[in-house]
């Protein structure tokens, strides 16, 4: 007996409506979403094998590689490390420029007089001579006397210039001496440099006088070499000797002597134009100012 099923019309119908009712209830119900993710599981070692022969494959290359593609790639490497390398150290150098610069010119608006940035491009070859050239000479006005110093304190005194450079005399220089005084009472006395860029010895302080560790030494003005106020040194050890006069006493510069690259050199606060005080009278340039304004009037 022969039963004839549904027919193909009635099928195609059945499935179009099924399939309109599962994109609704995924769609606008999101009912669908465990399904979906059951379905995906149970699919992932299918894609696992389908992406097997490829990773084999891969593998396979991966044992026969040439000696001669590897040694290239370790080079190409290698290049690219020092190329990456040498700009870190590049910028290393900017950020580390920028900073000096800021720290020189932070520096130089606590000083009353005009000072010049300069760098150093030279150090003197001579072991028992602690000088340094830098790249500003007489074209840009600079003369012998004239105090150098870091963002730090002071370095030493020009002792020689040319055209477009000069020679540097640092204070550890065993030539070189400073007339101090001690910021917290005053305290005169004379720093000399030792041949130590590290050291320096300061004299003539009676075993009586009040000096400490610690206590900062600034430049006196005495002499008129170099002006007042100018950090130079910080009090070290004190070594005091029964029965002698003065007492033995190191400082450590404040400048970093050896490692400063930027300099600040002063220029002597400019005097010309200024006539001398009377009782009762002004200067030139006042002088100027008030005729001025007369003439205003």
């Amino acid at each position: 007996m022969f039963v004839q099923g549904p027919v193909p019309g009635f099928r195609l119908f059945l499935i179009v409506i099924v399939s309109a009712t599962l994109v609704v209830a995924d769609a606008r119900f999101d009912k669908l979403s465990f399904v979906r993710s059951t379905i995906a599981t149970g699919l992932a070692p299918v894609y696992w094998l389908g992406n097997a022969p490829y990773e084999f494959s891969d593998w396979v290359a991966g044992l026969f590689v040439n000696k001669e593609d590897l040694q290239q790639e370790n080079e190409d490497l290698k290049a690219r490390l020092m190329i990456l390398e040498r700009r870190a150290l590049k910028y290393a150098a900017l950020a580390s420029e920028n900073n000096e610069l800021r720290r020189l010119m932070n520096s130089s608006e606590v000083l009353d007089d005009r000072v010049i940035v300069g760098e150093v491009v030279g150090v003197s070859p001579d072991p028992f001579s602690h000088e340094v050239i830098i790249n500003k000479g007489e074209s840009d006005g600079l003369k012998p006397g004239q105090a150098v110093l870091d963002a730090h304190g002071l370095m030493g005194q020009v002792v020689q210039t040319s055209q477009i450079t000069s020679r540097v005399l640092l204070v550890s220089d065993s030539s070189h001496a400073v007339p101090v005084e001690v910021v917290r009472n005053g305290l005169r006395a004379i720093l000399l440099g030792t041949g130590d860029a590290n050291t320096l010895d300061l004299v003539h302080v009676p075993d009586t006088a009040d000096i400490r560790e610690g206590d900062l030494l600034v430049s006196s003005g005495l002499g008129g070499r170099f002006p007042r106020g100018y950090p130079v040194a910080e009090v070290g050890l004190i070594n005091k000797e029964p029965g002698e006069p003065f007492v033995s006493i190191e400082a450590t510069p404040r400048a970093e002597l050896n490692q400063s690259r930027l300099v600040l050199v002063v220029f002597p606060p400019t005097v010309d134009r200024e006539a001398p005080l009377e009782e009762g009278g002004e200067t030139a340039d006042e002088a100027d100012q008030g005729s001025g304004q007369e003439g205003a009037g």
